[in-house]
């Protein structure tokens, strides 16, 4: 498969690394890397047996890794081109390939369950893992969250025919892979640092769906702009919340429950209870069900597993949940995964007050979606934002927090920096909190958990 007897993972700490550099441990390889800055997740691999430096001088590469001959190095496209450890392999003749090429190597003899996406592709891949692991079926799932029923981002199968892949489009990663089924959540236009225009982003979707196994199947959300290009002989159906091939019906809402029927093309499985009941669930259950019901999981497994899916980190996670006070978390980055953020906030606590802290990731993202962040913004009581969190990206002069803050239209809002937002929170009274962001926020969330419980009406 891998002809090497070590990898070194340029990235080392970023979640879709986490879960290959997981898989090649349970192979009994050597496994190590770099990453920029430690966190929960790098301590927990480094437990694990991943070797992890946070220096990029190459005198840290282990010795294990300094030979060409034995050792495969991955990289992530975050990791700038003048990374002074990946420019040192480069000049030394070692294979130096990006994470999704290994990716699309180490499951293309299984069959693929892809799911795909500009929101939606981490849950909904993370359920079907679940459902699959519950059913004992069994996947190697590669996920992009942390499921807090595993505590990883990884599931092993030995036996099992069966991948879930969390199927990112960033830098085209997604063109490595195979599917066996494909699942299309959305297709709002992202990356556009990237694709540059709308159009070359569903065209990249369109490719996508050209991958797909002849005798597999594409599942696409109702109402996408995308025109697949599936091969011939591949089976396609639609999903959506109230119409496509998979729906829901019955919908029931009370005493902190969502309870659905699943509609299928075949029959009509009843009383689907959310592990987490937040509306757009609702849709990442099905899409999830649609493509395990393919594969012939049963009834009875799919309805434990939704019931009993506790969900990924930071996707929609509860940090505090008492009668006066509330804060979740969620890793909304995109204005329309804030928007559905916020009204599932808005539809569990109605009438109470919403305070937003949110984090823009990219400057790029925050040029190009101004706009749409502020008027999801504006749903809220009160808006907190912290400075841009770049990851890969350089300053764009004129582009910072400022241009989103100033459009926001409700009446309290205001920028904190990172250093004095703890600080700050003391001045606070909070009902309902949810901090928002891809960035760093999450290395935050303790001290502010902290400051919020000490907080009393």
């Amino acid at each position: 498969m891998i002809d090497f007897n070590s990898l070194y993972f340029v990235g080392a700490g970023g979640i879709g690394m986490a879960a290959l550099e997981r898989y090649f441990l349970s192979k009994g390889y050597r496994v190590a890397g770099y990453d920029r800055t430690p966190s929960d997740l790098t301590a927990a691999l480094q437990r694990e047996g991943v070797e992890i430096t946070f220096d990029e001088d190459p005198e840290l590469i282990p010795d294990y890794c300094r030979d060409a001959s034995r050792t495969l190095v991955v990289y992530t496209p975050a990791i700038p081109d003048d990374h002074a450890g990946l420019c040192w392999f480069r000049d030394n003749g070692f294979e130096v390939v990006k994470r999704a090429k290994v990716l699309g190597i180490v499951t293309e003899k299984s069959k693929s369950l892809c799911f795909a996406g500009t929101h939606g592709k981490t849950t909904t891949s993370s359920m079907a893992a679940h459902i699959l692991q519950v059913s004992g079926i069994g996947s190697n799932a590669f996920l992009g969250g942390v499921l807090r029923n595993y505590d990883s981002n990884f599931l092993l199968s030995e036996k099992s025919p069966y991948s879930v892949i969390e199927a990112d489009e960033f830098d085209r990663s997604f063109h490595q892979l195979k599917p066996y089924i494909a699942v299309i959540t959305s297709t709002d236009p992202d990356h556009l640092d990237i694709y540059g225009t709308e159009e070359a982003y569903l065209e990249s979707f369109a490719h996508f769906t050209e991958l797909i196994d002849p005798q597999g199947a594409l599942i696409v959300h109702t109402g996408l702009k995308l025109v697949p290009r599936p091969a011939a002989g591949v089976r396609t159906y639609t999903y959506g919340r109230n119409d496509g091939d998979f729906h829901a019906d019955n919908v029931r809402k009370g005493n902190g429950d969502i309870i659905f029927d699943f509609v299928t093309p075949w029959e009509t499985i009843t009383d689907i209870k959310l592990g987490v009941p937040v509306d757009i669930n609702i849709e990442n259950a099905i899409a999830a069900m649609a493509a395990c019901r393919l594969i012939d999981v049963p009834a009875h497994s799919m309805r434990e597993a939704i019931a009993s899916f506790m969900g990924a980190k930071r996707r929609f996670e509860f940090w505090i949940k008492e009668n006066d006070k509330v804060m979740i978390d969620d890793y909304a980055h995109h204005p329309d995964e804030l928007r559905a953020s916020i009204g599932s906030v808005r539809d569990l606590y109605p009438g109470r007050k919403l305070t937003v802290i949110f984090q823009p990731h990219l400057y790029t993202r925050t040029r190009d979606f101004a706009d749409q962040f502020a008027d999801a913004l504006s749903l809220a009581d009160e808006v907190i934002l912290l400075p841009i969190y770049p990851a890969r990206e350089l300053p764009i002069p004129g582009v910072t927090s400022e241009i989103i803050l100033e459009k926001v239209k409700c009446g309290e809002k205001t920028i904190y920096s990172k250093e004095n937002l703890i600080s700050s929170l003391q001045m606070l009274n909070f009902e309902v909190l949810l901090t928002v962001g891809a960035g760093d926020i999450s290395n935050l969330l303790p001290q502010i958990s902290c400051e919020v419980k000490n907080q009393r009406h």
